[in-house]
């Protein structure tokens, strides 16, 4: 075989090998992969910069990461993401593509982690995100956030994590806060009404509850409840939309502010990349959450305006 031979064959066997490496950084991380696919495509990280990075507890799970856009010092309405993962995996940094689109729009991002199965369950999760709101409530303003205007946001078991810190209000409690730390709560394909535990995820993280009924986040449905925007996708079976439609009908009922959007044609996974280039594209779930964001982190001033109109 000559040399132009050997070099074909060469690149046939380098292009497998990348090929293999590929679907391994897949199976075993696909946010990470999707987050360096952004990352690259947004031609690194030079419109973000980290303003913060912090332990807000002694396991290693309990960190966060700020973020501003560059050139920037605040303050800035904050958005604080928390992640999703079946309450087992997940890393803040692997979220960084959240930052890069939401800083875009003139929001500083926090992203939070928080304890893990096997190492906790219930309620481990929601504590931690009352200590990530803690910290930014605390710590925001000096890095150019406006602990005024904070939203939160989450995916997934990260969107269970965060429709519970809004609805029971024990969990702001214990941290020293109330409904007033949070302006409005968006929450993606999240599971609110999922009892009885069927799944290992479930199992693992809630099952050994002594009260069930008070891990779901449907039961805790009240009239003083920051306004929320449930978005799920139509074609989700890891999460069912029915999640989305109960709680909002529960909300309704209650007199709560609140927007239900059902994405059609979009998978669990695919709500959570369109907030990743290329797949940002479709702009349908940023379409959705933008204008939430924006109505409720507006200025005092301007969000009663709004609402006398």
């Amino acid at each position: 075989m000559g040399w132009i031979g050997w070099t074909a064959v060469s690149l046939i066997l380098l292009g497998v090998l990348g090929l293999v490496a590929f679907r391994h950084a897949l199976q075993t991380n696909a946010v990470a992969v999707l987050n360096g696919g952004d990352k690259l495509l947004n031609g690194g990280d030079s419109a973000i910069r980290q303003v913060a990075a912090a332990q807000f507890g002694p396991d290693p799970a309990q960190k966060l990461e700020m973020f501003l856009p560059q050139g920037t010092n605040g303050p800035l309405p904050v958005v604080l993401f928390i992640h999703g993962g079946s309450w087992a995996s997940g890393d803040p940094r692997d979220y960084r593509f959240i930052a890069r689109t939401l800083c875009a729009q003139g929001y500083a991002v926090v992203l939070a982690g928080y304890r893990l199965y096997p190492q906790a369950r219930f309620p481990a999760m929601l504590e931690d995100g009352a200590s990530a709101l803690r910290w930014v409530h605390d710590n925001g303003a000096k890095h150019g956030g406006d602990p005024a205007r904070i939203a939160l946001m989450g995916h997934s078991a990260g969107a269970y994590n965060v429709a519970m810190l809004t609805l029971d209000p024990q969990w702001l409690k214990s941290a020293g806060l109330d409904d007033r730390a949070i302006r409005g709560t968006v929450a993606l394909a999240g599971p609110f009404d999922f009892f009885p535990f069927d799944t290992d995820a479930t199992i693992n993280s809630f099952g050994s509850a002594p009260d069930p009924a008070l891990t779901q986040p449907i039961n805790f449905v009240r009239r003083v409840t920051p306004p929320m925007l449930l978005v799920t996708g139509d074609a989700d079976t890891r999460v069912k939309p029915r999640n989305s439609k109960a709680l909002a009908q529960r909300l309704t009922a209650a007199g709560v502010p609140n927007t239900p959007v059902l994405l059609e044609g979009v998978t669990h996974e695919g709500i959570i990349m369109q907030f990743a280039r290329p797949f940002s594209r479709d702009r349908r779930t940023l379409d959705t959450v933008l204008p939430f964001l924006a109505k409720v982190t507006a200025p005092a001033s301007v969000a009663v305006h709004r609402q006398d109109r």
